[in-house]
Parts: structure tokens; C-alpha cells; sequence
């Protein structure tokens, strides 16, 4: 009974030292990504501010074009 004791106990600190072993293991898998999702985030914020500002020049120069085309025809050209 002992020996089927020891060998439980036994069996017992190995699997809690594996599990001890493994945890810095998953929380610093865990943190990268954490990481890597926070900077997606970013780049896609950073993505999107681009997308608007270019959005505000197409429309900006839109704008323009149809003033330009309004003068020419005001001076008797056509556009």
C-alpha cells in the first residue's frame, strides 16, 4: 500500500511541476498575443484615418473640379 502511495505521489508532483513549468509558458503566449491584437488594432485605426483623409481630398478635389468646370463654362468654354 505504501509503494502504491508513493507512486501516486509521485505521479501527483510530476504532473504539478509540468503544470508549474507550463504557466510562464502560456501567460507569455497569452501576452504576445495580447500584443500583436492590440497592434492590429492600431495599424487598423491608423488605416481607416488614412482612408478618411484621402476620402476628404478626393472629395476636396471633386469640389474643385466642378468649380473649374462652372468658370469655364461662365467664360464661354467648354469643359
Amino acid at each position: 500500500m505504501a509503494g502504491l502511495a508513493a507512486m501516486y505521489g509521485s505521479r501527483i508532483a510530476g504532473r504539478t511541476q509540468r503544470e508549474a513549468s507550463a504557466m510562464p509558458l502560456y501567460d507569455s503566449l497569452a501576452g504576445r498575443l495580447v500584443a500583436e491584437r492590440d497592434k492590429a488594432e492600431a495599424d487598423e485605426a491608423k488605416a481607416e484615418a488614412r482612408a478618411a483623409a484621402a476620402e476628404a481630398k478626393v472629395h476636396a478635389l471633386e469640389a474643385e473640379i466642378s468649380r473649374l468646370q462652372t468658370l469655364v463654362l461662365q467664360l464661354g468654354g467648354t469643359p
